[in-house]
C-alpha cells in the first residue's frame, strides 16, 4: 500500500485535460476491480472509526475526521446495490476529490495502472434500464478488464449536496 500511496502523491498534484488515458487507481469490490482517475485521488487511509449521521442514505456510512477536517464515506458496495461485507485489514478508504473531499470504501487497493487512451473502450450498452453513466469506460489491461469509474458521477449532484450538509453539521 505504501508504494501506491508514493506514486497517488507522485501524480495528484499536476493538473491535465480530461482524457480517458492515463494513471488509474485500481481497488476490488466483490471480487470485480474498478478503477479511479488518479487526479481524484487525494490519499488512500485504512478504515478508522466512522461516526454515523442519522437520516442519511443506506450507503452513507457516516463522516470521518481526517486531520481535523470532517469529511463524508460512502460504502461504495451499498452504492452499487452488492452486498454488504465486514471490514478487514484490506478494507480502505480512498479520499478522492468531487468538488468536495468525499471518502469511499472498498475492499482493499489493488495498483496503478497507466492506460493508454487506445485501451479503453466505451461503456457496454446495457438497454435503458440500466445506467451505466457513471463508468467512464473499460480498461484492457493484459487479459483483464477494469471498470474504470467517473466518481464524479458515482454520486448524483442532489446525494453530493446532501453529503455536503451531513459533513457541514
Amino acid at each position: 500500500m505504501e508504494a501506491i500511496a508514493e506514486s497517488v502523491e507522485s501524480t495528484t498534484g499536476t493538473d491535465a485535460s480530461r482524457t480517458l488515458g492515463g494513471k488509474y487507481l485500481t481497488f476490488l469490490l466483490d471480487g470485480e476491480e474498478h478503477g479511479l482517475e488518479i487526479l481524484k485521488v487525494r490519499e488512500i487511509i485504512g478504515i478508522m472509526d466512522i461516526t454515523r449521521v442519522p437520516q442519511t442514505p443506506d450507503f452513507v456510512e457516516g463522516v470521518v475526521n481526517l486531520r481535523g477536517k470532517v469529511i463524508p464515506v460512502v460504502d461504495l458496495r451499498s452504492k452499487f446495490g452488492l452486498e454488504r461485507a465486514e471490514y478487514n485489514e484490506e478494507t480502505c478508504i480512498i479520499v478522492v476529490d468531487v468538488g468536495m473531499l468525499m471518502g469511499i470504501i472498498v475492499d482493499t487497493v489493488q495498483e496503478v495502472h497507466d492506460i493508454p487512451a487506445s485501451d479503453i473502450e466505451p461503456p457496454p450498452q446495457l438497454g435503458a434500464a440500466v445506467d451505466t453513466a457513471f463508468i467512464l469506460g473499460m480498461g484492457k489491461v493484459k487479459d483483464a478488464v477494469k471498470i474504470l469509474l467517473d466518481i464524479d458521477k458515482v454520486l448524483t449532484s442532489a446525494e453530493l449536496v446532501a453529503l455536503q450538509q451531513t459533513s457541514a453539521e
